[in-house]
């Protein structure tokens, strides 16, 4: 009959009846204390050997089946990325354990795994005060290693909150430092490097065991609110410095031609200079020779250089007016009429036209003495 049918209702889910307790319980409870009896009494307390105890082979069984699990529990590996810290009873050891296959004994050793070849990032950003008292909105990216694992892991509680503070305070202090115009344009490298090293410093200093490989500036202009203001004045300090940079170009064109001009000029006076002093030395030895010729034949040196002088002085004139000596008329000869109608005439040697201004001389001077023998008879 079933517990919950009619007649049934004084029993329970378990068979009993009444406030009788379950009696599986009971039965269960003594055959427990009879296994503990039998296994620490060796069957006395009323119980034969037989009676359902656990013999020795069975305990030893047991015992080694429990040490082979305790230690396979205590087996682990290491990557040759990681490292680890030993924490025997909550004491950290000195000693890192190094990547392989290694053993500690579980329950007393937890060892922590550690990566120290991961590149670990960490990005910042604010609104700072510069030198110059302006206003930049900074954004750096910061990328970490775990340089000691032992450090990381014991001497800060949260090595990355402690990375972000540490970021905060070397940014601040390296662009409170610094002017505008060095942090949002050509000094952005410099002042990356800067806060590198700072932060460096606070994080020894703090022990974190962390290592920073790298700060990157991600971005560094001005606030939102003044952005398009900055942005006019840059395109004007743009311009500005294009000028500059036109003009100089000109200026660096423009004055290496002014300067070979001006050398050209000064190499053009030195060969005048040296043309000039020539000539007049030259003019100076052809005196002296002829004064030598004059002291030894004065006159027929004089008449040389009257016919020389007149030469020269009739070969470039194209009309000539002769005094005839002795007569009060004077003759006058257009010799560039005579040369246009008698156009061999300008082919002729200087000789031809000496000769020709000689016979001319002479008719003349004929004429004037003929007259003159009239007049007398």
């Amino acid at each position: 009959m079933a517990w919950n049918e009619p007649g049934g209702d004084d029993k329970d889910p378990w068979g009993n009846r009444g406030n009788q307790g379950p009696p599986d319980l009971d039965e269960a409870f003594k055959k427990l204390q009879a296994q503990l009896a039998g296994i620490f009494g060796g069957g006395r307390g009323g119980q034969g050997s037989g009676g359902g105890g656990i013999n020795g082979g069975m305990l030893a069984g047991l015992l080694v089946v429990a040490v082979i699990v305790y230690g396979a529990f205590g087996l682990y590996q290491l990557d040759q990325q990681e490292r680890g810290v030993v924490f025997r009873f909550g004491a950290a050891q000195d000693e890192i354990v190094m990547p392989g296959l290694h053993w500690n004994p579980p329950l007393i050793d937890v060892v922590e795994k550690v990566n120290v070849t991961r590149i670990n990032p960490h990005s910042h950003q604010a609104l700072m005060l510069t030198e110059d008292e302006n206003i930049v909105d900074v954004s750096i990216t910061v990328q970490w290693v775990v340089d000691d694992p032992r450090k990381f892991l014991v001497n800060v509680r949260n090595p990355q909150i402690s990375l972000d503070h540490a970021t905060e305070s070397a940014l601040r202090h390296v662009v409170g430092s610094s002017v505008m115009d060095k942090v949002i344009t050509d000094g952005r490298a410099a002042i990356a490097v800067e806060v590198q090293d700072r932060l460096q410093t606070y994080l020894e200093s703090y022990g974190t065991g962390i290592l920073i490989s790298k700060v990157n500036i991600d971005e560094s202009a001005p606030p939102t609110q003044v952005r398009d203001a900055f942005n006019d004045v840059q395109k004007a300090k743009e311009d500005e410095q294009r000028t500059i940079n036109d003009a100089s170009a000109y200026a660096e064109s423009i004055i290496p031609e002014a300067r070979g001009e001006a050398q050209q000029q000064i190499e053009q006076a030195n060969a005048y200079r040296e043309r000039v002093i020539a000539r007049a030395r030259g003019e100076a030895q052809r005196f002296d020779k002829l004064l030598t010729e004059y002291s030894l034949a004065k006159e027929v040196t004089r008449d040389r250089l009257y016919i020389d002088a007149m030469e020269n002085l009739l070969s470039n004139a194209s009309k000539i007016m002769v005094d005839v000596e002795g007569g009060n008329n004077m003759l006058y000869l257009p010799l560039d009429r005579i040369m246009q109608q008698t156009p061999n005439l300008s082919a002729a040697s200087q000789e031809s036209v000496r000769g020709i201004a000689d016979a001319i001389i002479n008719e003349v001077n004929n004429r004037v003495a003929s007259g003159r023998t009239r007049e007398n008879r």
